[in-house]
């Protein structure tokens, strides 16, 4: 009775919402029931997202949702040891045995290499399923992380990218930034606005990361190269290479500069939606460039139309490029990522089915309903419905592909449980003494490799002694972040 219901209410809805939309069906007698079970984050959410207009256009395809959403409750473990959630994912599907599993890459790409999957080219060619819009790179980059087939595909993709001022760029008479530009060109284009002024007041070059630390800035560098500081495969470190040195010597001269914002070094209050809008330095005309995703475009257009009395008030002629790319990797983005990949278990007894859902949630009808409404999973991957229409460079949003992880994550928990908790306090320490002029970027790499390497010989921790460790770093951190507040007069508000 629930799925009836379930189903009953989501093709009402849908019809509601969809009134006028046509699927491009026609008046043949209905087809015979099918039954199709999903694994999804939970029912309501893939009603939600896919269900609903998926049963107006097949109503005959009965749908059960295998919920991940649960596993976390209740679990924490046996005998105190962390709770696995990837076993606990594995075990789901083979208690369940699911025809569509909703994955994400990391996920996908090792159950390909498994065989685990139903190759989905054949179902393509079959239906002539038209991929000639979908967004470049997308189904090469798919069938690389699957070993040479295609096993999935994304419903949505989201991407970072460089947003511009142009109206600061034509004041200072600077030329407009351009896509896959390098992290070199774009910061040295960042340093060519001036520096004077008060912080809470002046002219911002660029806007890129938090908190202003070498380490989160080295680290967005580096990810843009597609380097890993270890290789968990062959339990190597991989941080005293020149490829590092190159990423944090830059993000080192870019931070010196004074030409970046970082929101930690300009503590801002809000007190309601509107000034809120006006505190985005970007959205307040005081950034030049600003790395971010596609809700800013919404902030910016709320307040260009609050204020549009005001002129000056806010950013109005603005424009968006690709974000920083690495010289040998032109194409790729470390900021673009394929969300909610969706693949057929190679056990499904009823293929057929799972291909019209797939087919349907990655297809153009869908990507057109959907860009009528709100994304709830990014932007579709058909480009036509991706567009602007003050004519913007919206293109910059998926013209580069995904940069593979230079790190399989999975492949990480190969390594001792204490190595993540030690080796990031060691490379925070570390480059802030690169920050404060205590150490050189060579001396500091070379420390790392060599700590690097006595965590790998190590043996493995206990959860127990583990997360230990791990509040007392996080005690130790704090303590510092007080101390550090204190000298300059600040309060830290721990939650």
């Amino acid at each position: 009775m629930k799925n009836w219901f379930k189903k009953g209410a989501a093709i009402a809805v849908a019809t509601s919402l969809l009134a006028g939309c046509s699927f491009g069906g026609n008046e043949e007698e209905p087809a015979a029931p099918q039954a199709l079970k999903v694994m999804y984050h939970n029912e309501d959410g893939f009603y939600r997202d896919y269900g609903m207009l998926f049963s107006t256009a097949y109503p005959e395809i009965e749908i059960s949702v295998v919920s991940t959403g649960n596993l976390y409750r209740g679990n924490s473990g046996e005998d105190g040891e962390e709770f696995d959630y990837e076993k606990a994912k594995q075990e789901l599907i083979e208690k369940e045995k699911p025809d569509i599993l909703m994955l994400n890459s990391s996920e996908y790409e090792t159950m390909a290499q498994e065989g685990k999957f139903i190759d989905l080219e054949p179902f393509i060619a079959k239906d002539k399923f038209d991929t000639s819009g979908i967004v470049p790179g997308l189904i090469d980059f798919m069938k690389e992380i699957g070993g040479g087939q295609l096993y999935g595909l994304p419903s949505g993709f989201n991407s970072q990218v460089l947003f511009y001022n142009k109206g600061l760029f034509d004041k200072f008479n600077i030329p407009y930034p351009t896509d896959s530009m390098t992290w070199n060109e774009v910061i040295q284009l960042a340093r060519q606005f001036p520096t004077d002024g008060e912080k809470d007041e002046r002219i911002y070059g660029l806007k890129a990361g938090y908190s202003g630390s070498l380490n989160e800035l080295s680290q967005m560098i580096a990810g843009s190269e597609g380097l890993s500081y270890v290789n968990p495969a062959t339990k190597t470190m991989t941080i005293n290479s020149a490829g590092w040195k190159n990423a944090v010597q830059t993000a080192h001269d870019a931070i010196k500069s004074d030409a970046l914002y970082f929101e930690s070094r300009n503590h801002m209050s809000y007190s309601g939606r509107n000034e809120y809008l006006l505190n985005n330095p970007f959205t307040g005309n005081r950034i030049a460039m600003s790395l971010d995703y596609s809700y800013l475009i919404r902030e910016l257009k709320e307040a260009a139309n609050y204020y549009s009395n005001e002129e000056g008030k806010v950013a109005k002629d603005w424009d968006i490029v690709t974000i920083p790319v690495s010289p040998q990797m032109p194409d790729q983005s470390s900021g673009t990522w394929y969300s909610n990949i969706f693949a057929i278990s190679k056990d499904a007894p009823n293929a057929d089915a799972a291909w019209k859902l797939i087919s349907y949630i990655s297809g153009e009808e869908h990507a057109r309903v959907k860009s009528k409404v709100a994304f709830n999973n990014g932007f579709p991957i058909h480009t036509k419905y991706i567009k602007d229409e003050e004519g913007r460079n919206f293109a910059a949003f998926y013209k580069l592909k995904p940069v593979k992880p230079a790190v399989n994550y999975i492949e990480m928990e190969k390594l001792p449980k204490q190595f993540g908790v030690i080796f990031y306090a060691d490379m925070e320490e570390q480059f802030k003494a690169i920050q404060d002029g205590h150490t050189s970027v060579d001396d500091a790499l070379g420390l790392l490799q060599a700590k690097g390497e006595e965590l790998l010989a190590q043996e493995s921790m206990t959860d127990e002694e583990v997360n230990k460790l791990w509040e007392e770093r996080n005690a130790e951190m704090m303590k510092k972040m007080q101390e550090a507040a204190g000298e300059a007069g600040e309060t830290v508000t721990i939650n």
